[in-house]
């Protein structure tokens, strides 16, 4: 299958996801935005769209950040979603996917970074896509904000700090707002891009700091992924 990814940020990049697409040899292409690369005008040969996190919100103006057209990217996922294809959003990418289905994404009533405990709700344990996991799962976390609901969507996992942590959208259309997909790698460019926050940030009680942030172990939820995305993209292949 073909996987686009919508990139916003260098420190935001595909992590675990390009690990997994590249051991099951799915082809791959980059909307890099940051770089100035352009969204996808054709989407017949996209199976997935995987749009990924980044430090602006669905509300952030091209004036304000130039490299980012919020409604332009909400307009590719809808026309995505309207032709069945599979999408994925990760924390930035949930929230525009909400946007995109007419729910619009609100604040955190905390904000978290680092690795804390999801837990699945009794309409998420009864979805295949996720029986491999435990009651609870520690993931990684780096948000402020979280997605809003449409009508009939349903909340998958929650945490602590944020009470909407994976949103099931439609059958092949979820968010995440947590972000399995880290790795050392990223949290290296997260944490150079982040010193000052993470500093400002210490005394809240969901955020780490760079030391506990190196000495988190990922391949734990990178190996969730990993299981999520076979069944997920098994079960798009036979539609």
């Amino acid at each position: 299958m073909h996987i686009h990814f919508l990139v916003h940020e260098v420190f935001e990049g595909p992590g675990a996801f390009l690990t997994w697409a590249e051991a099951n040899k799915h082809s791959v292409g980059y909307s890099r935005v940051y770089n100035g690369e352009q969204l996808p005008q054709s989407i017949e040969e996209i199976d997935l769209l995987i749009v990924l996190g980044g430090p602006q919100s669905p509300s952030t103006t091209v004036k304000m950040c130039p490299h980012f057209d919020s409604a332009s990217e909400v307009a590719l996922i809808k026309r995505c979603v309207e032709s069945n294809k599979a999408v994925l959003g990760v924390c930035l990418g949930a929230q525009l996917i909400g946007e995109a289905l007419g729910a619009r994404y609100e604040h955190s009533p905390e904000k978290e970074v680092g690795c804390f405990p999801i837990t699945f709700t009794d309409e998420g344990k009864k979805i295949e896509l996720f029986s491999h996991f435990d009651n609870t799962s520690v993931v990684g976390h780096w948000h402020n904000d979280m997605p809003g609901l449409s009508e009939g969507s349903q909340v998958v996992a929650y945490s602590e700090g944020c009470p909407r942590q994976i949103v099931r959208y439609q059958e092949f259309v979820y968010g995440f707002q947590c972000h399995m997909e880290f790795n050392p790698e990223l949290i290296e460019l997260l944490i150079a891009h982040s010193e000052e926050e993470l500093i400002r940030d210490k005394n809240k009680r969901f955020v780490q700091q760079a030391d506990e942030l190196r000495k988190n172990d990922y391949t734990s939820m990178n190996n969730q992924l990993f299981s999520f995305l076979d069944k997920f993209t098994s079960e798009y292949l036979k539609k």
